[in-house]
């Protein structure tokens, strides 16, 4: 994995880089916010601008857990809700609090990249597990599990970033059983789960937290805006217990106490609900532009999956393709991507690459897979 990988912000005008996994400006819903705050403001009290309860406001709680109920049609109570200021700063937490120095982490590979770095950060080794169509391969991971203790395992089991592809059922279940078995955490990062557009993928590690060691990570950067930084991690009364008992919430209360309660009212208001409905509705056209348009312009040089949630399209090209040297190309042609060495743990995956269809529209869309067309085809 290269070093250099670093968060994609917004793209050089004129450039169609679909290395950048974001919404486009016009899915982030500023009218919408402004009828929530507002909504909370009329009412709000004085104790609402206070630190807040460690594990978040027990109204947000509840109206997050049957908003839940209803996306992962099972139950889901409030105890088992934690409020965290989105994903990567959930998984930084986690690590914190329950890994030291020297422990090992379980990915997949691929896996996502800029969660390698926060690993990094905490001095973990690394050890990575292959998947295919249906998810990490289990039998490879038992059979790692007989030589290596990991602390946890890192997975991203629905439309899996960059894959796209969801674990099965029958993997979650006997993941779930080997947690227990060899005592290690399941971090299941669950952004994408709410967020199909063909089927909905098969019931949440979260819906499984009572039966193994699982830390089920979930956020409203994906279904709602990235820049309200609000999240939740849903998990069982020992791993929650751990998590109330930290430093950081006994010394500052709740991770993000003011924003939860806008968010609160968007929910009560229905208002999340209709914003999930249209981005399923707008991200299922986006998919069919960029695959028609792969189709149409790289044909037979690479084979993918149309994924049915998510943001990604992974690429796969033959050997003599090298997408890391790709992409210092690929600003002649105005275009980008994300080269599939970053998503490795050992380097490889080089002749893969990740397209993100979620920032730009239709017309861009066709129009940037031309351009890598043009790009690719001028080997």
């Amino acid at each position: 994995m290269s070093n250099k990988v670093t968060f994609d912000g917004a793209p050089e005008p004129g450039t169609i880089n679909f290395g950048v996994g974001q919404p486009s400006a016009d899915l982030l819903p500023v009218e919408l916010m402004r009828i929530a705050a507002d909504d909370f403001l009329r009412s709000a009290q004085p104790i609402e601008l206070n630190y807040g309860e460690r594990q978040g406001d027990i109204r947000f709680l509840e109206t997050l857990a049957n908003f839940l109920v209803d996306g992962y049609g099972t139950s889901v109570t409030p105890e088992s809700l934690f409020v965290t200021a989105g994903n990567s700063q959930a998984l930084d937490f986690v690590c914190a609090l329950f890994t030291r120095p020297g422990d090992t982490v379980i990915v997949e590979e691929p896996s996502y990249f800029l969660a390698f770095k926060i690993f990094a950060d905490h001095g973990l080794n690394i050890v990575s597990i292959p998947v295919d169509d249906q998810g990490m391969d289990i039998d490879r991971l038992e059979q790692e599990l007989r030589r290596t203790r990991p602390k946890m395992l890192y997975t991203i089991p629905s439309f899996h970033n960059p894959g796209g592809q969801s674990m099965s059922a029958a993997r979650r279940i006997r993941l779930v059983e080997l947690s227990r078995e060899y005592d290690f955490l399941v971090v299941a990062d669950e952004v994408y789960q709410l967020l199909w557009y063909d089927q909905a993928p098969p019931a949440a590690l979260g819906t499984m937290a009572e039966e193994g060691n699982i830390l089920s990570l979930g956020s409203f950067s994906k279904i709602l805006a990235p820049g309200l930084r609000l999240g939740w991690i849903q998990t069982s009364p020992k791993l929650m217990a751990r998590l109330l008992d930290s430093g950081a919430v006994n010394s500052g209360g709740s991770f993000n106490h003011f924003t939860s309660h806008i968010v609160r009212h968007a929910i009560d208001l229905g208002l999340q609900q209709t914003q999930l409905k249209d981005l399923r509705q707008t991200y299922r056209s986006r998919v069919q532009a960029m695959d028609t348009a792969l189709n149409e312009h790289i044909g037979q040089l690479a084979s993918w999956h149309r994924p049915e949630g998510g943001y990604f399209f992974w690429l796969k090209f033959s050997k003599a393709v090298d997408t890391t040297e790709l992409r210092r190309q690929a600003g002649e042609y105005q275009t980008g991507f994300q080269p599939g060495e970053n998503f490795s743990n050992k380097g490889g995956l080089r002749n893969y690459l990740r397209l993100s269809f979620a920032h730009y529209g239709e017309a861009d869309i066709r129009e940037g897979v031309a351009r890598l067309g043009r790009l690719v085809r001028n080997l």
